[in-house]
Formats: C-alpha cells, sequence, structure tokens
C-alpha cells in the first residue's frame, strides 16, 4: 500500500480536508472491520480523528507486512520518522497526512507514542522470533499499546470528578495502563488468530519458551498441528490475552461519557475473536477465526449497559 521513495517528495496539490478524512475513513473500513464498526458509536470529531490516527498506524505497519515490505529497510523507516515530524509540524506529506494534521490541532498529542510505533516496525525487520513474553510484550506495546495512548488523547478523560471539594486539589485519573492494557490484548488476540498465516511467513509470535513448556516444537506450528498440547498452549495464550482486557476494562469509567460506549463495544467485539478460536477446537492453521456482524451487533446492548453503570 505504502512505499517511501529515498528523492525528494515532490511538490503536489494534497487532497482536500474532507477527503482526506474519506480516504482515512476507508482504510479503517476495508482494513479494520471490527474496530470501524465501532468507531460509529463516536461523535462525528473523534470519530474521524480516530480513523486519521489508524490510517497512520496502517501505513506504518504495511512498510513492514505489506506487499512491498521486502524492499523496506531501516533507512525507510528514518524518512517516515522525519515525515512524521513533519505532520507533527503541521506540514503534511501525503493526502492522508493532511487529516493527521488537523486531528492533532483539534486533538493534541505526544509524538512519542507515534515514534514507539516506528520502533515496533523496526523490530520486524529483524527479529521473526520471540524467547520470552518479556520480549514480546515490548513489542506489542510498540506496535498496539502505542494506539491505546493515541486514542486517548481523543477520547477524552472524564474530570467531574476533580470538582468536588475534596478532589479539588487532585489531579483527574488517566488510565495510561489501561489503555496500554487494551492495545496489547487486541494485538495478543491478533497474533492468535494470525498463527497460521505468520507461519507461512516464517514468523512465530508466540514465545518460544511457552513452545517448550508444553513440548511443542516449531516444526509442529510449521506443520499446523493440533493435538492437545496445542489446545493446551492456546489456552495459556488466550487466558493471557483475557486477563489484559481485563486490565483495560478498569479504566473505561475514566473516559468521557461519549466515548465509553464505542470502546467497550470494541473491546467485546475482539473478546469475540477468542471464543471464535474456542469454537473452532483452537485451529487456528485451518480456520481462521472469524466474528460475523449479527453476533458483533448482539453484543452493543451489553456495552450499552456497561457504559452506563460500571
Amino acid at each position: 500500500m505504502l512505499q517511501l521513495s529515498n528523492s525528494p517528495p515532490r511538490m503536489r496539490t494534497l487532497a482536500s480536508l474532507e477527503n482526506a478524512y474519506e480516504l482515512c475513513r476507508q482504510i479503517t473500513a476495508y482494513y479494520a472491520k471490527t474496530f470501524y464498526l465501532a468507531t460509529w458509536l463516536l461523535p462525528e470529531a473523534k470519530r474521524r480523528a480516530i480513523w486519521a490516527i489508524y490510517a497512520w498506524c496502517r501505513a506504518t505497519d504495511e512498510l513492514v507486512d505489506g506487499p512491498q515490505s521486502g524492499a523496506t529497510t531501516p533507512e525507510t523507516l528514518d524518512s517516515w520518522e522525519r515525515q512524521l515530524e513533519s505532520v507533527f509540524a503541521g506540514k503534511p506529506v501525503d493526502d492522508q497526512d493532511v487529516a493527521l494534521v488537523d486531528t492533532l490541532q483539534r486533538f493534541p498529542m505526544d509524538i512519542q507514542p507515534f515514534r514507539d510505533m516506528i520502533a515496533g516496525q523496526r523490530m520486524d525487520l529483524y527479529r521473526s522470533r520471540y524467547e520470552t513474553f518479556d520480549e514480546l510484550n515490548l513489542y506489542c506495546y510498540r506496535v498496539a499499546g502505542t494506539v491505546g495512548l493515541m486514542s486517548t488523547a481523543v477520547l477524552g478523560v472524564e474530570q467531574a470528578n476533580s470538582t468536588t471539594p475534596w478532589n479539588q486539589a487532585q489531579d483527574f485519573y488517566l488510565p495510561t495502563s489501561e489503555a496500554i492494557a487494551l492495545g496489547i490484548a487486541k494485538q495478543l488476540t491478533n497474533i492468535l488468530r494470525d498463527v497460521g498465516e505468520d507461519a507461512r511467513r516464517g514468523r512465530i509470535y508466540l514465545p518460544l519458551e511457552e513452545l517448550a513448556l508444553f513440548n511443542y516444537t516449531e516444526q509442529d506450528l510449521f506443520t499446523g498441528v493440533v493435538d492437545e498440547r496445542w489446545r493446551e498452549l492456546m489456552g495459556f495464550q488466550i487466558q493471557r490475552a483475557r486477563k489484559h482486557f481485563a486490565m483495560a476494562e478498569k479504566g473505561i469509567s475514566a473516559l468521557i461519557s461519549d466515548a465509553r460506549l464505542p470502546v467497550w463495544a470494541a473491546l467485546m467485539q475482539y473478546q469475540q475473536i477468542l471464543d471464535a478460536i474456542e469454537r473452532n477446537n483452537y485451529d487456528v492453521f485451518r480456520q481462521r477465526a472469524y466474528v460475523s456482524t449479527p453476533r458483533k451487533l448482539l453484543s452493543l446492548p451489553v456495552a450499552a449497559l456497561r457504559a452506563q453503570v460500571l
């Protein structure tokens, strides 16, 4: 989808603001169907901002995971980081940058999570294995936990509790760790859903020491062996992902009220992917864990109730 050139950018007319946001909407709708559905529960300004952030994140991921990723080098990512700095300086380079510049003006945020995401893509350039969960956790923070931090700046945090006399001297609660946990939970879920696809590209994201713990080998994974060892290993991985979702849930009540329903909806719909893996008897090699639109919609009333009372 995206490949950077080493040559200086040519002057050209960029998309209008409306067309730039529409491009970001289309990218989100195409690549992130579950996430896209939840964004429609947000107010328009926040919804468009989330689309702009997602489109940038997607373009970043495509550099090392897209059809032209074979041509990506560390210098490519250096160039992409310079383009990011230009965007934060209010100078868009590509059409979708136009939307992100506007988003940054409406919802000021720190550049560091964006830099951290690029650092995560650098890991994918030279790593195809992770020995421990600590190593994997760092990768998950960089490529997904950062999205939680970016999104929180748009969603907004409830400050009403700081207006009471006994709280006026206190800062409002910022659910940073919970936002990171939600991003990591989603990335862990993606990893479990995409084990087969990643294996076909020679990648293993499951920690190797945990494969060994269940006496399951790399060769077993590459040949798609589904047996009791694999089911126990996957059960262990799913339990960890659910713990991260549970951590994330604790921070939703700190968000501004108009953001709670969409976050609950996105979280619950993503959790359904784990349910689908279990329904498929943990066979992620031959069956993609899929959640139908009707099943996603059925979760909305429960999400709405949780947004009101939790």
